[in-house]
């Protein structure tokens, strides 16, 4: 995957997905010291970023692969993601969700017009149920987060942030599966000017802060973290580019994300979702603990949805 790689994703998908605004608060830059940019992927259709790299690899697909339809599994953004552009680009669209999906992505998925398929909640059962629903009906699997062509759409986000703000030092991302930060590593490396990635990961869910340790991909030890969309398992095409292009992971407690959420409603007036907010509580912490290292930098920052069940607020 090469800036060319990049660049043709981008141009490919632009018909299919929002140029999502890029928001700063006053606020927000006190208390970090420096200038930070949000590029509002609550904002995109289906509410995440995951349109991005669903699209591209739809887009990618034979006749013959569309006529069977797509699979995949997903707690929800991706899930999403699948059904709103399998119903946008015509075909059939059947996606495994765990049974512990928030209520509000479950119904997003129905009104795209998704076939929906509970599971247990463990990736285990949500790998082989999607494997049964391929076999049976010939959908072609796409894995929300360890697939080339949804990596490099992923990075389309971290494209329109730097052309917007060509001079970021950091763009902060959420880090689950991993193909968000890895494709945001990728075109900070192709398209910014010595900009760094950083991901923000839950102390609940850290397998990708200890993988980027140990050099392999370890597993989550626990997934007790009200940001449901990083529940997920690094895979064996992002990792090795996390690996060579990310500079650390920073772990944020529960408190902390419920903490950046609520600073984001309170004083930016837009919806995020907990998992968007481990970016901004990633920044804070790393701020507080570094302030040197961001003081008059600028800061980039992914968020990555807003699909929130208003009536299941953690505050």
């Amino acid at each position: 995957m090469n800036k060319l790689d990049l660049l043709a994703c981008h141009n490919r998908i632009k018909p299919h997905i929002h140029n999502t605004p890029v928001l700063t608060s006053t606020a927000i830059n006190t208390r970090v010291g420096a200038s930070v940019f949000f590029k509002c992927e609550n904002f995109q259709r289906a509410g995440a970023y995951k349109i991005r790299g669903a699209t591209n690899a739809i887009l990618l697909l034979t006749d013959a692969q569309r006529e069977n339809g797509v699979v995949t599994h997903s707690s929800g953004n991706f899930a999403q993601a699948v059904a709103l552009a399998a119903k946008s680009l015509g075909i059939k669209a059947h996606i495994v969700m765990p049974s512990s999906a928030p209520e509000i992505k479950k119904v997003g998925v129905s009104e795209y017009g998704g076939h929906i398929y509970e599971c247990q909640p463990t990736l285990e059962a949500r790998q082989a149920m999607a494997d049964e629903i391929g076999r049976e009906t010939g959908a072609t699997f796409l894995h929300p987060s360890n697939d080339e062509n949804v990596i490099v759409g992923q990075g389309t986000a971290a494209i329109e942030l730097l052309e917007k703000q060509p001079d970021l030092n950091f763009i902060f991302c959420p880090v689950g599966g991993g193909g968000l930060i890895a494709g945001s590593s990728l075109a900070a490396t192709y398209f910014g000017n010595n900009c760094k990635v950083i991901g923000g990961e839950p102390f609940e869910a850290d397998d990708a802060y200890r993988s980027l340790l140990s050099g392999k991909i370890e597993e989550n030890e626990t997934v007790n973290t009200i940001a449901d969309g990083l529940k997920t398992t690094l895979g064996d095409k992002n990792f090795p580019i996390i690996l060579k292009h990310v500079s650390k992971i920073v772990r944020v407690t529960e408190e902390e994300i419920v903490k950046a959420m609520r600073l984001v409603w309170e004083r930016m007036k837009i919806i995020i979702e907990p998992s968007s907010a481990v970016t901004l509580a990633a920044l804070l912490c790393d701020a507080s603990e570094n302030p040197d290292t961001y003081r008059n930098k600028k800061v980039g920052i992914i968020i990555s949805g807003g699909n929130v069940d208003l009536n299941n607020l953690p505050f």
